[in-house]
């Protein structure tokens, strides 16, 4: 058995390589039982695991569930091949049947402050951005129409946390290509984005409608997930960049539901919050999208002693990483100088730090990094982290500039990649992923319960990051199938993902420098359902029409 039947025979299916003597194409066969690395790092992964909270798939059934529902990934670098199935395996903790249907849950524990079922909505956009390359579509399906199936909101409040839902259930559209699914929830998620802008039940401030007279949205920094944060609250740059890509994703689908009038509205929509967010949130002088205090929102009950205090009408002046937010969904104008932001991620003076970015630049006098959970004033978030990776592809797919380049996205995801670990008071170290950490010696910040309500966090991506970004596999509402990937430039071997359901079929991305790694011969090459059906020498871009 070759290296890429390795590779692909991790479901007990062994997908193989053969050569027809009348054809120069290769084909990808089928079906031969075989085993691979994911049932070994499985078993390390339960082995070190204390299964304290079991929901739908538990760990004795976790590398079979993973193997008939997961892309499988090779690469030379094993931290971050370590991490890929890693955070399969967590993920799949998280997916819990109810009498609604299947949710996906932020914390394995019952935390006071989740919705039904133990639901929270922040993290509910990750949550589709990762799972929508699950095979078996029942558990996003139900998950979206707990938020949008039934009249607009059966699931919890969805007007407290900032989120990102619509254009995650419109990303994993790009994924799985079910237009009856996501065109059946428009009229919910039209209804569920016009409600940002009305004032709910009650009359406290987070109660009120979150759309300005200027025409632009503000938010606690606590309802984004961002607590503690030194920008504080205002006209923030995350909640204006979800309200846009909201606003884009009904566009989109309204589109595919053929409602030409609906899709209009909404793409006009977003083009307004474009525009006030590049005039009014964008520094000039430091060349970073930041938050906005203005005279209707309140500071005064809602701040914390490391947020920054200035007066209505300014921008706050320090630089945090939910400033890349915006690329996240493209937003910004391409060739008008925003990307000049993208030069700070890499300083050590500002987010650059061993263990992961900071949140808040460096060098700002308020930077501290906490000894509790739940504080963004100087610790590195998975949350933020990911995004900014996400945000880092599509400027590289997206934008011409020459701030960052795939060596700085390689070498960032490699250093999120390392951070998944712990090491125990025995000495040895396991796979771990928690809500913060210590950007300077990697150390997981401790949260609170028995177990800390931390473990298997799942309020960020990293497979999506590898599938996307590194394997360079770029989602398309299109018969296009783009072909990206963000290997570094100089002596990345080989990399294999296989195993990806995308559009109804299965697609197999092989990178081979020498042609000595798979046998298959030297570049980039894409299969479609076993046949090979495309392929250049070097690493670039690649579209096939399917």
């Amino acid at each position: 058995m070759n290296n890429l039947n390795r590779l692909l025979s991790y479901t007990g299916i062994v997908t193989f390589v053969t050569f027809f003597p009348c054809c120069r194409d290769v084909r990808l066969e089928r079906d031969l039982p075989g085993a691979g690395i994911l049932e070994a790092f499985v078993n390390e992964f339960n082995a070190n695991d204390t299964e304290s909270v079991v929901n739908h798939i538990p760990n004795a059934v976790a590398a079979e569930w993973m193997g008939k529902n997961v892309p499988l990934f090779e690469c030379p670098d094993m931290d971050i091949e370590k991490a890929y199935y890693f955070r399969w395996w967590t993920y799949r903790k998280h997916i819990k049947n109810t009498p609604d249907g299947f949710v996906i849950t932020e914390f394995l524990p019952q935390v006071s402050w989740s919705k039904k079922h133990n639901t929270i909505n922040c993290p509910a956009g990750h949550h589709f951005y990762e799972g929508r390359w699950i095979h078996n579509n029942t558990y996003l399906d139900d998950y979206a129409r707990f938020y949008f199936g039934k009249g607009g909101d059966p699931g919890g409040v969805t007007k407290v946390y900032s989120n990102w839902i619509t254009d995650g259930i419109y990303a994993r559209f790009l994924v799985n290509g079910d237009r009856d699914f996501v065109t059946g929830l428009l009229d919910s998620l039209i209804s569920n984005h016009d409600n940002w802008r009305k004032d709910r039940a009650g009359g406290n401030d987070w109660q009120k409608s979150r759309k300005l007279s200027n025409g632009l949205y503000w938010q606690i920094d606590s309802w984004e997930g961002g607590e503690f944060s030194i920008g504080g609250n205002g006209i923030r740059p995350m909640i204006n960049s979800y309200i846009y890509s909201g606003a884009m994703a009904v566009g989109n689908i309204a589109a595919l539901a053929g409602r030409k009038e609906t899709a209009k509205k909404y793409f006009d929509e977003a083009a307004e919050l474009r525009k006030l967010v590049q005039e009014n949130l964008w520094d000039p002088d430091d060349c970073f999208f930041k938050t906005l205090r203005h005279k209707d929102v309140r500071t005064d009950q809602y701040m914390n002693d490391a947020a920054e205090l200035c007066e209505p009408g300014r921008l706050v002046r320090v630089k945090e990483l939910f400033g890349y937010v915006p690329w996240y969904f493209n937003l910004p104008d391409a060739g008008k100088g925003y990307e000049k932001a993208w030069r700070y991620l890499t300083d050590s003076s500002y987010f650059a730090a061993p263990a992961g970015p900071t949140v808040p630049e460096r060098n700002h006098p308020n930077f501290y990094v906490n000894n509790a959970g739940c504080m963004w004033c100087g610790a590195s978030w998975p949350f933020t982290t990911s995004m900014t990776l996400n945000a880092m592809a599509n400027l590289l797919n997206n934008y011409d500039q020459d701030f960052v380049d795939r060596n700085d996205y390689f070498k960032l995801l490699r250093t999120y990649a390392k951070s998944h670990s712990k090491g125990r008071a025995d000495g040895s170290i396991v796979s771990w992923i928690d809500e913060s950490l210590n950007p300077f010696t990697g150390e997981w910040i401790p949260t609170e319960g028995t177990p800390p309500r931390g473990k298997d966090y799942n309020h960020s991506t990293f497979c999506d990051l590898v599938i996307t970004g590194l394997a360079g596999l770029r989602p398309r509402a299109d018969n296009i199938l783009e072909i990206s990937p963000l290997i570094p430039t100089d002596n990345w071997e080989y990399f294999c993902l296989g195993n990806v359901l995308y559009h109804g079929k299965l697609i197999t991305i092989v990178w081979d420098r020498t042609g000595e790694k798979y046998g298959i011969g030297k570049g980039l090459r894409v299969y479609l359902d076993g046949n090979e059906i495309g392929k250049r020498r070097d690493i670039g871009c690649l579209k096939i029409n399917l």
